[in-house]
């Protein structure tokens, strides 16, 4: 398969260039960055892989198909961003241990209130912050059972949770939750959680899920996470949520809007826990090595013209 050219925006070791030379070994490749990619590299590529400006593309009718280095796709999938013809694929199944483990840490930070002993640490005050809470026997409601939830069913099942899993679509219950049901059943399920999470995509069913009525509706004392996106939350209402007592604390590696203004009142609050959406990044170095792994897979796919895997736009 001769292809013009292919532009590599996902950061690769020598190792790896060559893996991806030998599966299309008549390519023009060229490796930059999402931060130095240019409009007209864009323009010019056949294939592209890693996420560059959705704006630069302007439905480019050379793009055959572009893989992103992320499990989200929502800003590709705007109107006069790709051609009807340029397929689109995801790097999802690659963060799913990243992101649960984060937001696993932040879930425990709040039952045990470590965010008030590292303020109390900062100001040299040996003070004794109360009662606590426990992921043992807890209730825990999680939004979006694919990669990432499943990982983070898996941590809460081991530790005792009972794990309450919502999807799009009816499936078998795993054996790591014990409930699995579908959004239709949200209102009903939110009075029986001690935690809420959610790894929900930007959609527009999502987008503004989370308002006043549905974190009144939670159990008083419970605990909201998001890592996922943060246009599912109305952040004015979680705001009183938290200020109001209603909810215990809230984590959230996502917000809306993002990055959070330096005056939003958000920031403010002693039991809300922010991370600037890094819990998915590469931080950890195993979850570039499977995004550059699935890319890898996918490429032999294409060359062999055989179904490739995460495909969201063909």
């Amino acid at each position: 398969m001769k292809l013009k050219k292919i532009l590599v925006i996902i950061p690769m070791t020598k190792e790896q260039k060559e893996r991806l030379e030998q599966i299309l070994p008549d390519a023009e490749y060229v490796y930059t960055s999402s931060s130095e990619v240019t409009k007209e590299q864009i323009q010019q590529a056949k294939i592209i892989l890693g996420s560059v400006p959705p704006d630069m593309i302007q439905a480019s009718e050379n793009l055959a198909w572009i893989h992103l280095d992320s499990a989200g796709y929502n800003l590709y999938v705007e109107d006069d961003v790709l051609s009807p013809h340029t397929i689109l694929t995801t790097s999802s199944g690659a963060y799913g241990k990243a992101v649960s483990e984060h937001m696993f840490a932040m879930l425990l930070s709040l039952q045990k209130k470590l965010y008030l002993y590292r303020d109390n640490q900062r100001k040299h005050l040996w003070a004794d912050e109360g009662e606590v809470t426990s992921i043992t026997d807890s209730t825990i409601l999680l939004l979006g059972a694919g990669d990432i939830g499943n990982h983070f069913a898996r941590l809460s099942h081991a530790l005792g949770a009972y794990v309450i899993g919502i999807k799009r679509t009816l499936s078998e219950c795993p054996p790591y939750m014990d409930e699995l049901h579908t959004m239709d059943k949200l209102k009903d399920l939110l009075p029986k959680a001690d935690v809420v999470i959610s790894f929900l995509p930007s959609t527009d069913k999502t987008r503004g899920l989370f308002h006043k009525e549905l974190f009144n509706t939670m159990k008083p004392g419970s605990f909201f996470l998001n890592g996922g996106r943060g246009d599912l939350v109305c952040t004015e209402d979680l705001c009183d949520a938290l200020e109001s007592g209603h909810l215990a604390g809230a984590a959230m590696d996502v917000t809306e809007p993002e990055p959070l203004p330096e005056n939003h009142r958000l920031w403010e609050i002693p039991n809300a826990i922010i991370t600037p959406h890094i819990s998915g990044y590469y931080h950890l170095p195993e979850t570039l090595r499977n995004v550059v792994n699935i890319c890898l897979e996918n490429v032999k796919r294409y060359a062999d013209g055989e179904a490739l895997r995460n495909v969201v736009k063909h």
